[in-house]
């Protein structure tokens, strides 16, 4: 009887679990500027939500004596499936990003689009082929959509300051696409 009721409240469970993914709408891409939507043909395979940081380094502008400024070094965060579950990781450079069967792939910048003064810009990067069997085969683009934070340090950036390395809070939804 006991078993018998567990296994109720396991399958009930289970159920809660994919009610409640039903009524998460789907990603639609429709309020995105048209510089960063995935072209027709493309569907989207997987949807992340990444938590992490992104490294900014002081250094000299080029051409520019005198003049310095942040520069982007690279990202590190961890992106989440619909169900909350660690899918994968993002890092660079070069820009990759790393699921956690093994399998990892990485792309081309294809458009940015503005999000604000204080968020990352939007992004659609097409991907390279994928290294290792898994869910990363078969991408053909990512997007970068509702970023938060992530932009360059307000700090000074100068002689006195140059080679120093800031990380900055960052949050993005990753949507991966495959071809139709």
């Amino acid at each position: 009887m006991k078993i018998r009721l567990l296994l109720t409240l396991l399958t009930l469970a289970g159920l809660g679990a994919c009610a409640n993914q039903a009524l998460r709408p789907a990603f639609s891409q429709a309020d995105l500027p048209d510089a960063v939507k995935a072209p027709a043909g493309h569907a989207v395979w997987m949807e992340t939500a990444a938590a992490g940081d992104i490294t900014y380094q002081c250094r000299a502008k080029k051409g520019m004596p005198g003049q310095f400024e942040w520069v982007f070094v690279g990202p590190d965060a961890g992106l989440k499936d619909r169900r909350g579950q660690l899918a994968a990781r993002y890092f660079g450079p070069p820009a990759t990003w790393e699921s956690t069967d093994g399998s990892r792939l990485t792309g081309t910048q294809v458009a940015v689009a503005s999000n604000g003064n204080t968020n990352i810009t939007l992004q659609l990067v097409k991907a390279n082929p994928a290294a290792g069997p898994g869910v990363m085969q078969g991408v053909s683009y990512i997007q970068r959509v509702a970023t938060v934070g992530g932009i360059a340090p307000s700090a000074p950036c100068g002689a006195a300051t140059e080679a120093a390395t800031q990380r900055v809070p960052y949050q993005a939804d990753y949507i991966f696409y495959r071809a139709m």
